[in-house]
């Protein structure tokens, strides 16, 4: 990198991924604490604890000789969604939306033999998808049915939403829209798109698709900017109660609008990714800067920090 191209991104408040995991991630999150956010279960059960509402559990399948009777469990259900409990980036993912005689239809339209969902099953357990690589555990959850907030800007599955927590205060957010490309997964990686959310008022801004600015999402044509997310208090004062939770300073919290439960607690990331900053055209480390001067009595509640939050990050 140039010396020109290194003072533009200090300029710009930019966090790299160096000063991420040495002064935020190491100093902020206590190790004890990781196995409560890189386990989707453990995760599910502290939500529980503290009332905030995540897609319901239908089955766990611990063993390679459980994988035999998951049919009976799902028996009735047409939809459900299947995970790895210590997965990470949408990888092992299986969204199920139907079943017919020829099987079970994914979201994308394809079928799918009860052995070819055995087969998955059996990837996860042996820790495929595992943040570590260690045998894992397979979670079926209910299918989330979203807010249609952001139908004309989603290719198939489900849109979620990002918020960055710093010290209990929500700093940067976002909304990740499944496109073609990605599959209909909601990760930045695979293709889909990432649109900043102004703190303030909840409002969708520019959008990231592959690195680069758009304005519209690449499958609908439609505009991203300029939506207005529903439930934006709610889901900025579950994402604050995220450190009362966890005890962790420094984390993603990644949620979901239910069309009928509202916000839906998905997964909570010790490690969030920097992408956000594209998305939000604007860096981490200056508003990471402004938590830290910030009057002392905001701290005293989640309520507190989401109110110092919305004005101090505002974009309007």
């Amino acid at each position: 990198m140039s010396r020109g191209a290194a003072a533009w991104l200090g300029d710009a408040g930019v966090l790299g991924m160096n000063r991420r995991n040495a002064e935020y991630i190491m100093r902020h999150n206590p190790r004890s604490a990781f196995p409560l956010v890189d386990d989707k279960l453990l995760t599910k059960r502290l939500a529980a604890e503290y009332g905030v509402p995540t897609p319901e559990l239908l089955h766990v399948i611990a063993h390679h000789g459980d994988i035999a009777g998951f049919e009976k469990a799902l028996e009735g259900r047409t939809e459900f969604v299947i995970k790895p409990a210590r997965g990470s980036g949408g990888s092992g993912i299986t969204l199920i939306v139907d079943r017919t005689d020829r099987g079970f239809v994914k979201h994308s339209g394809d079928v799918v033999s009860l052995e070819g969902l055995a087969y998955a099953l059996s990837d996860i357990l042996s820790g495929i998808y595992s943040l570590e690589g260690r045998e894992d555990r397979a979670i079926i959850e209910a299918l989330v049915h979203p807010d249609p907030v952001f139908a004309s800007v989603t290719h198939q599955g489900v849109p979620d939403i990002r918020i960055v927590v710093y010290r209990g205060v929500p700093v940067m957010a976002m909304t990740r829209l499944p496109t073609r490309k990605s599959d209909g997964k909601a990760n930045l990686h695979r293709g889909a798109i990432g649109a900043g959310i102004d703190i303030g008022n909840g409002r969708t801004m520019t959008a990231v698709h592959e690195s680069r600015v758009v304005s519209h999402h690449p499958d609908t044509g439609n505009k991203v900017e300029g939506i207005a997310v529903p439930f934006w208090e709610e889901m900025l004062l579950v994402a604050a109660r995220a450190h009362e939770m966890t005890r962790m300073g420094y984390l993603g919290v990644d949620m979901v609008l239910d069309r009928d439960k509202g916000p839906v607690l998905l997964e909570l990331n010790a490690r969030p990714g920097l992408q956000i900053q594209i998305a939000n055209q604007g860096g981490l480390r200056k508003r990471l800067d402004m938590t830290d001067s910030a009057p002392g009595d905001i701290f005293l509640s989640p309520e507190s920090r989401v109110a110092w939050a919305r004005t101090a990050f505002s974009a309007s």
